[in-house]
């Protein structure tokens, strides 16, 4: 999965959770309530969080040691270290900056299918090593994916339609100066 398909359906996933635990209480838009539990921003960015760590340091930093852009953050480990950061924030400073974070990045995990590779998954208590991709030509695959493979294309579409929606619905009820500022809709 690429781009538009982690932020996308991280965004559209956690709007339709806070819409339907919201669903009682008051008659609400589904990104609206979800601003109301945390920053979207902070989400958004926890979607990405673990390519943007591990796509340069192990495909062009570390790539003769690691081959690999799905290594140290792409790990049950470190989900756990930020929740649980996270948590620390939330209990201590009432903040969820981070929270929202890690469910961003919890989100990528279950979105990349992480589980088939349990060395990475359960890093490091099976081990020490990631496993080795070969990475030659790997950005043409990544061409060739979005045009032939279903399970690539289907998620990015589905991911940019749910972040156009968002993006207009922001635009409209002229909400973009409070978006970037705070990361609400409201």
């Amino acid at each position: 999965m690429l781009l538009f398909g982690h932020v996308g359906i991280t965004l559209g996933a956690s709007a339709v959770l806070a819409g339907s635990v919201n669903l009682r209480r008051e008659k609400i838009a589904w990104f609206v309530s979800l601003s109301k539990y945390l920053d979207i921003r902070f989400l958004l960015v926890g979607s990405l969080l673990p390519d943007i760590i591990d796509k340069p340091v192990g495909q062009y930093i570390f790539r003769d040691t690691f081959s690999n852009g799905r290594i140290f953050s792409h790990t049950l480990l470190f989900l756990i270290v930020i929740s649980a950061f996270g948590f620390f924030l939330w209990k201590k400073q009432h903040q969820i900056w981070m929270l929202a974070l890690a469910t961003g990045t919890l989100t990528h995990l279950l979105l990349d299918v992480i589980w088939e590779t349990p060395s990475t998954l359960l890093w490091p208590l099976l081990g020490f090593s990631f496993p080795k991709n070969d990475l030659e030509g790997w950005a043409q695959g990544i061409f060739y994916a979005m045009v032939h493979e279903p399970t690539v294309y289907i998620p990015e579409i589905i991911g940019l339609a749910i972040v156009l929606w968002f993006a207009v619905g922001v635009i409209r009820h002229k909400k973009v100066g409070v978006f970037i500022k705070c990361g609400r809709v409201t």
